[in-house]
């Protein structure tokens, strides 16, 4: 069991495993992304902050976590915003979220952010189940807004 950072060669990977999260999350219509979007957008030209990595068992993808910075007023720091986090059904329940989870929070404390934060689905209780076990308090008084472009 490993965790490394994406490189541009994971590409098709990192795909694939956006394509199979949105399948889970009954959200496929959604994904417009292209495996050419990702690689500009996360290793190209235009590259814009998010940083991927990967959960390998054996030398085999088995999961990822996507994750950019954001900003607290509050705290007067950065922050880690975690997009993604997914391992393939097969693969789960041996450790990788954990993984995942903790590589991401140990990184932020390198970088000297002040938290983490992700966003969970409402009817996704098994996430929600592993998250609150990972110690993650869910922020019920806050309600998401967006304006997609």
């Amino acid at each position: 069991m490993t965790i490394r950072f994406a490189t541009l060669e994971d590409t098709a990977t990192i795909f694939q495993f956006i394509k199979d999260l949105a399948e889970y999350e009954k959200l496929s219509h959604e994904v417009v992304a292209t495996q050419e979007i990702l690689q500009q957008n996360l290793f190209g030209d235009k590259k814009r902050g998010a940083e991927v990595l990967i959960a390998e068992d054996n030398d085999v993808a088995v999961g990822f976590a996507l994750f950019f910075y954001n900003f607290s007023t509050f705290l007067g720091k950065s922050g880690i915003y975690l997009e993604d986090l997914y391992v393939q059904p097969e693969h789960r329940s041996k450790g990788y979220g954990k993984m995942l989870l903790d590589a991401v929070k140990q990184i932020a404390i390198e970088r000297c952010c002040g938290r983490v934060e992700w966003s969970v689905l409402d009817w996704n209780e098994p996430s929600i189940q592993f998250y609150k076990k990972y110690g993650a308090t869910p922020m019920d008084e806050w309600t998401v807004f967006r304006v997609t472009l």
